[in-house]
C-alpha cells in the first residue's frame, strides 16, 4: 500500500484533527511530518509522523485497578485514566506489562497495517534530531537517526495552514539526506554512510510501526 501525496496529506490532516478533538492517552504538544512526505514525493511509500508528548498530570493510580487485573499496570499514572476508560480497546502495554503511551497513541490514531511510522518523544523534534544523531554516532547505529528534513504542522492547538499548503503542493525544499547530516556536523563520508544505512533500514519497515523515546 502506498499513498498519493494528496492522500498522504489528507491522512495527516485527519491525524491533526484527532489530536485536536479527541481525548488522548497523554497530552500532545506538537505534530511533525518528516522524510518522504516532507520531501514532496508522489507516491509516498510511508508517512513518518513525530509527536511531542507532555508529562501526564493529575495522576490517579487507583483508577487503574481494572486494567491491572488484566495485566496492564500504569493506567492513571502513565496514561490518562479517563482516556483508558473511554477507549479500553486502545490501551496497550510494553513488554514489561506497563501502559505504553506511544503504543496507546498508535492504537488510537492509526489503523492496523497502515504504512505509517509514529515517533513519540517527550522533547521537540529538532532537539531529538541532535540527541539521536549523537547517540547514533557514538554507537555506530545510523539506522536510529531521525531524518532532519521535516515540517511542523501543529503546535499546542495551532495548525500551520502555510505548512499544510506547501506540503500539499510539494513546495518544501530540502537538501539530500547526506547533505542534511553534513549540516548537522557529520563529515561527508560518514554522512553518506549514515544516509545509506538509514535508507536501508526504512526499506525493511512494513505496515504500522511505532517508537517511543525519552530524552
Amino acid at each position: 500500500m502506498t499513498f498519493s501525496r494528496a492522500a498522504a496529506v489528507d491522512r495527516v490532516e485527519r491525524l491533526v484533527e484527532a489530536v485536536e478533538t479527541d481525548p488522548m492517552p497523554v497530552p500532545v504538544r506538537e505534530l511533525w511530518v518528516y522524510g518522504d512526505l516532507a520531501l514532496g514525493l508522489d507516491p509516498v511509500e510511508r508517512i513518518d509522523v513525530y509527536l511531542t508528548k507532555e508529562l501526564l498530570f493529575g495522576k490517579a493510580p487507583e483508577r487503574g485497578e481494572r486494567f491491572a487485573e488484566q495485566g496492564i499496570e500504569g493506567v492513571g499514572t502513565t496514561v490518562d485514566a479517563d482516556w483508558a476508560e473511554q477507549f479500553p480497546e486502545h490501551v496497550r502495554a510494553n513488554h514489561a506489562g506497563h501502559a505504553a503511551p506511544e503504543r496507546c497513541l498508535a492504537a488510537h490514531l492509526l489503523d492496523d497495517g497502515e504504512p505509517i511510522h509514529l515517533e513519540v518523544c517527550n522533547t521537540g523534534f529538532e532537539n531529538n534530531v541532535t540527541q539521536r544523531l549523537r547517540a547514533a554516532r557514538d554507537r555506530g547505529s545510523y539506522e536510529q537517526l531521525l531524518d532532519p528534513r521535516a515540517a511542523c504542522l501543529w503546535v499546542e492547538g495551532t495548525r500551520s495552514d502555510t505548512a499544510f499548503g506547501k506540503l500539499r503542493n510539494g513546495e518544501l525544499v530540502f537538501p539530500t539526506l547526506s547533505e542534511a547530516l553534513e549540516m548537522l556536523g557529520m563529515e561527508e563520508t560518514e554522512a553518506e554512510t549514515a544516509a545509506e544505512a538509514l535508507a536501508a533500514y526504512r526499506e525493511r519497515q512494513d505496515g504500522t510501526t511505532v517508537r517511543g523515546d525519552v530524552v
